[in-house]
Protein backbone atom coordinates (compact mmCIF):
# COMPACT_ATOMS: atom_id res chain seq x y z
CA UNK A 1 0.00 0.00 0.00
CA UNK A 2 1.35 3.68 -0.54
CA UNK A 3 0.64 6.24 2.04
CA UNK A 4 0.37 9.24 -0.26
CA UNK A 5 -1.17 9.60 -3.91
CA UNK A 6 0.69 8.42 -6.66
CA UNK A 7 2.61 11.35 -8.94
CA UNK A 8 1.20 9.99 -12.59
CA UNK A 9 4.37 10.41 -15.10
CA UNK A 10 2.85 10.55 -18.62
CA UNK A 11 3.46 6.75 -18.88
CA UNK A 12 1.06 6.25 -15.96
CA UNK A 13 -1.43 8.88 -17.04
CA UNK A 14 -1.97 7.12 -20.69
CA UNK A 15 -2.44 3.56 -18.61
CA UNK A 16 -5.08 5.40 -16.65
CA UNK A 17 -6.51 7.16 -19.48
CA UNK A 18 -6.77 3.58 -21.59
CA UNK A 19 -8.04 1.51 -18.65
CA UNK A 20 -10.23 3.38 -17.24
CA UNK A 21 -11.97 5.89 -19.14
CA UNK A 22 -14.89 4.85 -21.75
CA UNK A 23 -15.64 8.42 -23.31
CA UNK A 24 -18.38 9.17 -25.54
CA UNK A 25 -17.56 9.44 -28.88
CA UNK A 26 -19.90 12.85 -28.84
CA UNK A 27 -17.64 13.85 -25.75
CA UNK A 28 -14.59 12.91 -27.54
CA UNK A 29 -15.28 15.27 -30.57
CA UNK A 30 -16.18 18.32 -28.17
CA UNK A 31 -12.75 17.73 -26.52
CA UNK A 32 -10.99 17.57 -29.51
CA UNK A 33 -13.03 20.44 -31.18
CA UNK A 34 -12.52 22.21 -27.32
CA UNK A 35 -8.45 21.49 -27.54
CA UNK A 36 -7.90 23.79 -30.53
CA UNK A 37 -9.68 26.78 -28.74
CA UNK A 38 -8.01 30.11 -26.72
CA UNK A 39 -8.76 28.80 -23.11
CA UNK A 40 -9.05 25.35 -23.93
CA UNK A 41 -7.24 24.40 -20.30
CA UNK A 42 -10.89 25.26 -18.81
CA UNK A 43 -12.03 21.97 -19.85
CA UNK A 44 -12.11 19.28 -17.50
CA UNK A 45 -10.40 15.60 -18.14
CA UNK A 46 -11.52 13.35 -19.90
CA UNK A 47 -11.69 11.27 -16.41
CA UNK A 48 -12.69 13.84 -14.08
CA UNK A 49 -15.52 13.64 -16.74
CA UNK A 50 -16.53 10.43 -16.04
CA UNK A 51 -16.09 10.23 -12.61
CA UNK A 52 -18.47 13.07 -12.20
CA UNK A 53 -20.73 11.16 -14.28
CA UNK A 54 -20.27 8.17 -11.79
CA UNK A 55 -21.10 10.61 -8.70
CA UNK A 56 -24.23 11.79 -10.25
CA UNK A 57 -25.37 8.15 -10.74
CA UNK A 58 -24.24 7.23 -6.98
CA UNK A 59 -26.12 9.83 -5.79
CA UNK A 60 -29.50 9.08 -8.10
CA UNK A 61 -29.40 12.41 -9.07
CA UNK A 62 -32.12 14.01 -11.45
CA UNK A 63 -31.75 17.52 -10.96
CA UNK A 64 -28.24 19.30 -10.86
CA UNK A 65 -26.64 22.38 -11.07
CA UNK A 66 -23.70 23.58 -13.30
CA UNK A 67 -21.98 26.64 -12.61
CA UNK A 68 -19.26 27.93 -15.25
CA UNK A 69 -20.40 26.22 -18.48
CA UNK A 70 -17.38 26.74 -20.89
CA UNK A 71 -18.10 24.62 -24.27
CA UNK A 72 -20.07 22.04 -22.15
CA UNK A 73 -17.92 19.34 -21.96
CA UNK A 74 -19.13 18.63 -18.09
CA UNK A 75 -22.62 19.34 -18.47
CA UNK A 76 -22.51 16.93 -21.09
CA UNK A 77 -20.93 14.10 -19.02
CA UNK A 78 -23.70 14.55 -16.31
CA UNK A 79 -26.81 14.73 -18.88
CA UNK A 80 -24.95 11.40 -20.05
CA UNK A 81 -25.26 9.94 -16.42
CA UNK A 82 -29.14 11.20 -16.10
CA UNK A 83 -32.50 9.49 -16.50
CA UNK A 84 -34.40 10.60 -19.46
CA UNK A 85 -36.36 12.83 -17.41
CA UNK A 86 -33.34 14.47 -15.68
CA UNK A 87 -32.61 18.45 -16.33
CA UNK A 88 -29.34 20.44 -15.35
CA UNK A 89 -29.53 24.21 -14.85
CA UNK A 90 -26.06 25.22 -16.28
CA UNK A 91 -25.03 28.79 -15.66
CA UNK A 92 -22.51 30.89 -17.43
CA UNK A 93 -22.55 34.46 -18.99
CA UNK A 94 -20.76 33.50 -22.64
CA UNK A 95 -23.11 33.28 -25.75
CA UNK A 96 -19.77 32.51 -27.68
CA UNK A 97 -18.58 28.97 -26.02
CA UNK A 98 -21.87 28.08 -24.80
CA UNK A 99 -23.40 28.53 -28.56
CA UNK A 100 -20.37 25.53 -29.14
CA UNK A 101 -21.65 23.40 -26.32
CA UNK A 102 -25.17 23.77 -27.43
CA UNK A 103 -24.34 22.18 -30.81
CA UNK A 104 -22.72 19.53 -29.11
CA UNK A 105 -25.45 18.64 -26.65
CA UNK A 106 -27.77 18.63 -29.79
CA UNK A 107 -25.61 15.84 -31.55
CA UNK A 108 -25.02 13.88 -28.45
CA UNK A 109 -29.33 14.03 -27.82
CA UNK A 110 -29.03 15.73 -24.44
CA UNK A 111 -29.95 19.60 -25.00
CA UNK A 112 -33.54 18.42 -23.52
CA UNK A 113 -32.07 18.04 -20.31
CA UNK A 114 -30.17 21.05 -19.72
CA UNK A 115 -31.81 24.40 -19.35
CA UNK A 116 -29.21 27.11 -20.19
CA UNK A 117 -29.21 30.40 -18.12
CA UNK A 118 -27.16 33.13 -20.06
CA UNK A 119 -26.97 35.57 -16.65
CA UNK A 120 -24.42 36.06 -13.87
CA UNK A 121 -24.73 32.75 -12.02
CA UNK A 122 -25.41 34.15 -8.56
CA UNK A 123 -28.79 36.06 -10.08
CA UNK A 124 -29.58 32.62 -11.50
CA UNK A 125 -29.24 30.86 -8.39
CA UNK A 126 -31.47 33.55 -6.01
CA UNK A 127 -33.62 33.53 -8.98
CA UNK A 128 -34.25 29.38 -7.56
CA UNK A 129 -34.02 30.40 -4.19
CA UNK A 130 -36.88 32.89 -4.44
CA UNK A 131 -38.56 30.76 -6.55
CA UNK A 132 -38.53 28.06 -3.78
CA UNK A 133 -36.12 25.87 -5.49
CA UNK A 134 -34.32 25.23 -2.03
CA UNK A 135 -33.73 21.79 -0.81
CA UNK A 136 -34.76 20.50 -4.75
CA UNK A 137 -31.10 19.60 -6.61
CA UNK A 138 -29.12 16.34 -6.13
CA UNK A 139 -25.63 17.39 -7.38
CA UNK A 140 -23.84 20.98 -8.01
CA UNK A 141 -20.56 21.50 -10.03
CA UNK A 142 -18.84 24.64 -9.19
CA UNK A 143 -16.03 25.87 -12.25
CA UNK A 144 -16.39 29.33 -12.54
CA UNK A 145 -14.81 32.52 -11.42
CA UNK A 146 -12.90 31.58 -8.73
CA UNK A 147 -13.43 34.94 -6.46
CA UNK A 148 -17.38 34.36 -5.94
CA UNK A 149 -16.34 30.28 -5.13
CA UNK A 150 -17.37 30.93 -1.67
CA UNK A 151 -20.64 33.12 -2.54
CA UNK A 152 -21.63 29.91 -5.30
CA UNK A 153 -21.05 27.81 -2.23
CA UNK A 154 -23.49 28.83 -0.38
CA UNK A 155 -26.37 29.11 -2.67
CA UNK A 156 -25.59 25.28 -3.70
CA UNK A 157 -25.75 24.25 -0.21
CA UNK A 158 -29.19 25.86 -0.46
CA UNK A 159 -29.92 24.56 -3.22
CA UNK A 160 -29.00 20.77 -2.89
CA UNK A 161 -30.93 18.44 -0.90
CA UNK A 162 -29.55 16.68 2.66
CA UNK A 163 -27.32 13.91 0.82
CA UNK A 164 -26.87 15.91 -2.24
CA UNK A 165 -23.72 16.07 -3.36
CA UNK A 166 -21.28 19.54 -4.21
CA UNK A 167 -18.18 19.08 -6.36
CA UNK A 168 -15.76 22.09 -6.63
CA UNK A 169 -13.27 22.45 -9.67
CA UNK A 170 -9.59 23.93 -9.27
CA UNK A 171 -9.15 23.23 -5.50
CA UNK A 172 -5.60 22.54 -5.98
CA UNK A 173 -4.79 24.97 -8.42
CA UNK A 174 -1.65 23.74 -10.37
CA UNK A 175 -0.54 23.75 -6.40
CA UNK A 176 -0.20 27.70 -5.91
CA UNK A 177 -2.46 27.24 -2.91
CA UNK A 178 0.07 25.71 -0.64
CA UNK A 179 2.75 28.45 -2.09
CA UNK A 180 2.70 31.26 0.87
CA UNK A 181 4.56 33.46 -1.77
CA UNK A 182 1.54 33.51 -4.09
CA UNK A 183 -0.86 36.12 -3.58
CA UNK A 184 -2.72 36.60 -7.00
CA UNK A 185 -6.39 37.22 -6.40
CA UNK A 186 -7.89 33.56 -7.55
CA UNK A 187 -4.98 31.65 -5.58
CA UNK A 188 -5.83 33.68 -2.22
CA UNK A 189 -9.82 33.30 -3.04
CA UNK A 190 -9.08 29.58 -3.73
CA UNK A 191 -7.28 29.53 -0.61
CA UNK A 192 -9.92 31.29 1.37
CA UNK A 193 -12.70 28.50 0.32
CA UNK A 194 -10.77 25.31 1.10
CA UNK A 195 -10.17 26.74 4.53
CA UNK A 196 -13.62 27.42 5.23
CA UNK A 197 -14.73 24.34 3.43
CA UNK A 198 -12.48 22.64 5.66
CA UNK A 199 -14.10 23.77 8.92
CA UNK A 200 -18.22 23.65 7.41
CA UNK A 201 -19.68 21.14 9.65
CA UNK A 202 -22.49 21.28 7.64
CA UNK A 203 -21.01 18.68 5.10
CA UNK A 204 -18.80 16.02 5.01
CA UNK A 205 -15.95 16.43 2.42
CA UNK A 206 -12.82 15.39 0.38
CA UNK A 207 -10.45 17.00 -1.40
CA UNK A 208 -9.21 14.96 -4.22
CA UNK A 209 -6.10 15.48 -6.60
CA UNK A 210 -8.31 14.85 -9.50
CA UNK A 211 -7.53 17.06 -13.00
CA UNK A 212 -6.82 20.60 -11.02
CA UNK A 213 -8.00 19.32 -7.62
CA UNK A 214 -11.63 18.47 -7.13
CA UNK A 215 -13.49 18.92 -3.62
CA UNK A 216 -16.34 17.06 -2.67
CA UNK A 217 -18.83 18.13 -0.30
CA UNK A 218 -22.10 16.20 0.65
CA UNK A 219 -24.28 17.61 2.17
CA UNK A 220 -25.83 16.95 5.64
Amino acid sequence: MSERTLNLDPGLYSYLLNHSVREHPALRELREATAGMPHAGMQISPEQGQFMALLVRLVNAKRTLEIGVFTGYSAMSVALALPSDGKIVACDVSEEWTAMARKHWAKAGVAGRIDLRLAPALQTLDKLIEEGAAGCFDFAFIDADKTNYLAYYERCLTLVRRGGLITVDNTLWSGAVADPRNGERDTVAIRAFNDALHHDGRVEISLLPVGDGLTLALKN
